[in-house]
C-alpha cells in the first residue's frame, strides 16, 4: 500500500461479513472498540454484525407496538460514532479516494450535514489523515457539536434546523470557489456509495436477520416492507435489494408532517433531526418507492422521552406488560429519527393490514446519547414525565397511530416525487436534465448496485489484502 492513498478500511463485502477480515485485523478492531475509539483500526467495526456475527436487531414488543406483525429494528448505537451514518461517511470517503480524487494531506474534505453524516465525517475523515470541516445548521443539538470537536474536525454553522439544506449547500460552494484546491465537498445527498453500503450492506443484513428469525420460527422469513424515514435517503436503498429479492416487499418512506416535501411539495421546520431536508435527493430510487407516509414530530419526541425517560422505563416494564430487559434495550437504541421511524413501521402495518407472520423491517439510527438535550427541553416545556403521561403516551402515540398522511405509489406520484429533484439538482446543484432523465431506467440503479464488486476489488488491490 502506498503512504498517501492510506486505503485500509473495509471492504463492502467485509462490512456485511467482518469475520472475514484476516483474524489479526478483527481481533485488533474488537479490542480498540472498547479501549482506543478514535484508533483508525476501527474502521473495520463499521458493520451491523456484533462481535460473534449476529446482526444486531430487536423484535418489538407487541405491548409496545400494539399490531400482530413483527417489526424489526436494526439498530446502529454501536456503530464507531453510535451511528450507522459512518458507514455512509466512509464509503464515500473510500472510493473518492480509490478514484484518485482526495488525498491526504493535500484536501480538506468538507462533510455537509444536518448531524450524524458530519459527526461521521469528523471521526472517518481524520481516521484516514484527512483534515475535516463540517457544515450543519446552527440550530442542531449542543451534542452534535460537541462530538464532532471532540473527533478532531472543525465546524461551520449555517442558518435554520433540520430542513434548512439549501444553506448548507451555499456554504459549500463558498468554501470551493475561495479554495479549489484544498477543498473537497463530500455530498451524502449525491454520492452513490452512499446509496450503495445500504443496499448490499443493509440490505443483506435485514436478509439474514429474518432468516435467522424463520429459524427460530418468528415470521416468514420474508420482508413483507421497509420503512425508512428520507435523510439523504441512504437507508431506504436497502429497500431496492429486498424488493428484488421479494417482489412484493412494499418500500415506504417517511417524512415530517411539518415538512411535507415529497406529500404535497411542502416546506417547513422540523425537529425529527436526521430526516425531512426540503428537498428530494439525487440518490433517492423515488420510482421504487410504494408508499409515502407523514409522522408528526412531536410524537416522535414525545415517543422517545416515553422510551428512554427512566418513569417511561418502568411504566412499560412495570404496568404496559413489555419485558423489562426488552424495555432497557429500547432505552438504548432509540433516537428521535428511530421512533419516527418505528411510528411509521406500525402505521405501515395498519395500512396494509399485515398479521403475525409478516416481517416490517426498519432502522434505528443512532441512540439517545446525542439528544439528552432535546429531552431536557422536553421536560421544561411539558414537565416531567410521570406514570399517567407514560400511560398516554403509549395509548395515543404508539397504539394510537392513525392512517392519516399515506400517499401511495402510484404512477402518476411517482412521477411527481422523482419530478422534484429537478429544482435542486439541475436548477441548484449543476446537474443536467440528462443525467436526471437517465435515473427513469431501472438499468441505471442496477449499474450502481453492480459497482460493489468494482470497488471492492479496487480497495483490495489498493491496501494489499
Amino acid at each position: 500500500m502506498t503512504e498517501p492513498l492510506r486505503a485500509h478500511g473495509p471492504t463492502f463485502e467485509e462490512m456485511l461479513h467482518p469475520d472475514r477480515l484476516p483474524e489479526d485485523i478483527r481481533r485488533r478492531a474488537l479490542r480498540a472498540q472498547e479501549e482506543d475509539p478514535l484508533d483508525p483500526i476501527n474502521l473495520f467495526n463499521i458493520t451491523w454484525k456484533d462481535p460473534h456475527g449476529r446482526v444486531r436487531y430487536l423484535v418489538l414488543d407487541r405491548a409496545l407496538t400494539g399490531v400482530d406483525a413483527n417489526i424489526v429494528v436494526l439498530y446502529a448505537k454501536d456503530f464507531p460514532t453510535g451511528s450507522h451514518k459512518v458507514a455512509a461517511a466512509y464509503s464515500v470517503a473510500m472510493e473518492k479516494q480509490l478514484l484518485g480524487e482526495i488525498e491526504p494531506g493535500k484536501h480538506t474534505l468538507v462533510w455537509p450535514s444536518t448531524g450524524n453524516y458530519g459527526i461521521a465525517g469528523a471521526w472517518v475523515g481524520p481516521r484516514l489523515g484527512f483534515d475535516s470541516l463540517v457544515i450543519l445548521p446552527e440550530l442542531m443539538s449542543r451534542e452534535r457539536f460537541e462530538l464532532i470537536s471532540h473527533y478532531g474536525a472543525s465546524y461551520i454553522k449555517t442558518p435554520g434546523g433540520e430542513s434548512s439544506v439549501k444553506e448548507i449547500f451555499d456554504k459549500c460552494k463558498d468554501l470551493v470557489a475561495q479554495d479549489p484546491d484544498r477543498i473537497r465537498v463530500l455530498n451524502q445527498f449525491s454520492e452513490m456509495a452512499n446509496y450503495r453500503f445500504h443496499y448490499y450492506v443493509t440490505g443483506h443484513s435485514v436478509l439474514e436477520a429474518v432468516e435467522e428469525l424463520n429459524q427460530r420460527g418468528i415470521g416468514n422469513g420474508r420482508v413483507a416492507a421497509f420503512v425508512s424515514a428520507m435523510g439523504s435517503a441512504g437507508t431506504i436503498a436497502a429497500g431496492d435489494l429486498l424488493k428484488q429479492e421479494f417482489p412484493e416487499c412494499r418500500i415506504v418512506g417517511l417524512e415530517p408532517i411539518q415538512c411535507p416535501t415529497l406529500f404535497c411539495n411542502g416546506y417547513g421546520d422540523h425537529d425529527i433531526q436526521g430526516i425531512g431536508d426540503k428537498h428530494v435527493t439525487w440518490i433517492h430510487n423515488v420510482l421504487n418507492m410504494d408508499a409515502l407516509m407523514c409522522i408528526d414530530d412531536l410524537d416522535c419526541k414525545k415517543g422517545l422521552q416515553l422510551l428512554t425517560d427512566p418513569a417511561g422505563v418502568r411504566y412499560l416494564s412495570e404496568e404496559a406488560g413489555v419485558d423489562p430487559e426488552h424495555a432497557r434495550q429500547l432505552a438504548e437504541v432509540f433516537s428521535i429519527s428511530g421512533v419516527c421511524n418505528l411510528l411509521g413501521a406500525i402505521k405501515t402495518v395498519k395500512f396494509y393490514g399485515f398479521g403475525p407472520r409478516d416481517n416490517v423491517v426498519t432502522v434505528a439510527t443512532d441512540n439517545i446519547g446525542r439528544y439528552r438535550s432535546v429531552m431536557a427541553d422536553m421536560q421544561r416545556h411539558y414537565g416531567p414525565l410521570d406514570r399517567l403521561r407514560a400511560a398516554v403516551y403509549l395509548e395515543t402515540i404508539f397504539h394510537g397511530v392513525k392512517l392519516d398522511w399515506v400517499q401511495e405509489g402510484t404512477l402518476h406520484n411517482r412521477q411527481r416525487w422523482f419530478n422534484l429533484k429537478y429544482f435542486t439538482w439541475v436548477e441548484q446543484q449543476g446537474k443536467t436534465v440528462e443525467e436526471l432523465n437517465a435515473q427513469r431506467d431501472p438499468e441505471w440503479w442496477h449499474v450502481q448496485q453492480e459497482k460493489v464488486v468494482e470497488f471492492d476489488r479496487l480497495l483490495r488491490d489498493a491496501r494489499g489484502f
